[in-house]
């Protein structure tokens, strides 16, 4: 990837190549870790006319690059899902770089609503890509279990009010471990998809007082999966299924006879895992770049 000819003095203009995980000469990519309470946000993404997380972290850093770039994540959280650990990264020309990542990181933070933060910033090193280069992600679902609704987690937690079985939902949990096709626990995103077989590493239920939480980790995520499985191990847990039935929906791949999609509002994107050294080169197929080749939650 080259930028185009510009005129001395100007800022050279970059030419994108979708999924190139390249940096264009005079570029220098920036790697930032957000944490947003996406209560007002219609998902991270970018929408034709309403605001979301991606539009604001954008506005924001127009303020402070005249190049206004684009930034680039890794995940797509939905309409209400939070998130503590999103990394997404930009490119600005080296010229209009002038600040230390630290500096970066608060005069972001001037410009951008109270509700979304930029928690660290940092140059990224050769081949980095938000996306591309992640290995894993772990989401967390909060379950508040009470009679009352916790005043302080009304935004942050899904409201369920009857007792749950904990150790049925852990057996249930346990099922869903290993590489499997979670068809039946993802809603349709509206197009064909290529490859709906995902490797969950965890999936834990732990029980604090009245607070539930499920801890997944997984290598992706399909669109609502998160939902769907926590949504039907609630429903393991007040029995309307066994959780012997978990492996038998698996194997269906049919939506319908899995449990309930859990709230959005209790979900959110907690952490994403890379490498601990930099990887070879590699090509990134241009169908891995087009909407849809790797849902989110």
């Amino acid at each position: 990837m080259t930028p185009a000819a510009s005129e001395e003095g100007k800022v050279p203009k970059r030419v994108v190549v979708p999924g190139d995980d390249l940096v264009a000469p005079g570029f220098v990519r920036l790697q930032v870790t957000v944490a947003f309470d996406g209560t007002h946000y219609y998902g991270w993404q970018l929408q034709p006319k309403d605001v979301s997380v991606q539009l604001r972290l954008e506005e924001a850093l127009a303020r402070l690059f005249p190049s206004a770039p684009r930034v680039h994540s890794s995940s797509r959280t939905d309409t209400g899902v939070h998130a503590l650990g999103m990394v997404a990264h930009f490119d600005v020309p080296k010229s209009e770089f002038r600040m230390t990542p630290d500096k970066l990181v608060l005069a972001a933070n001037a410009h951008l609503p109270p509700d979304v933060r930029v928690l660290a910033a940092k140059r990224s090193r050769p081949g980095f890509h938000a996306r591309f280069s992640a290995r894993g992600k772990q989401y967390r679902y909060q379950v508040w279990n009470h009679s009352a609704h916790h005043p302080l987690l009304m935004t942050q937690s899904w409201h369920f009010p009857r007792p749950l079985d904990l150790a049925a939902m852990r057996r249930a949990a346990a099922t869903l471990v290993g590489r499997h096709d979670f068809r039946a626990f993802s809603a349709t995103p509206g197009y064909a998809r290529r490859n709906t077989v995902r490797t969950v590493t965890r999936c834990d239920v732990r029980r604090s007082g009245s607070l539930i939480t499920v801890v997944i980790e997984a290598d992706g995520f399909l669109y609502k999966m998160c939902r769907g499985i926590v949504g039907t191990l609630v429903q393991v847990g007040v029995g309307r299924f066994p959780p012997e039935a978990i492996l038998p929906m698996i194997e269906s791949k049919d939506r319908s006879l899995a449990g309930m999609t859990a709230p959005a509002q209790g979900l959110a994107l907690w952490k994403v895992y890379y490498p601990a050294k930099p990887e070879p080169k590699r090509h990134v197929p241009a169908a891995l770049s087009e909407p849809g080749a790797d849902d989110e939650e």
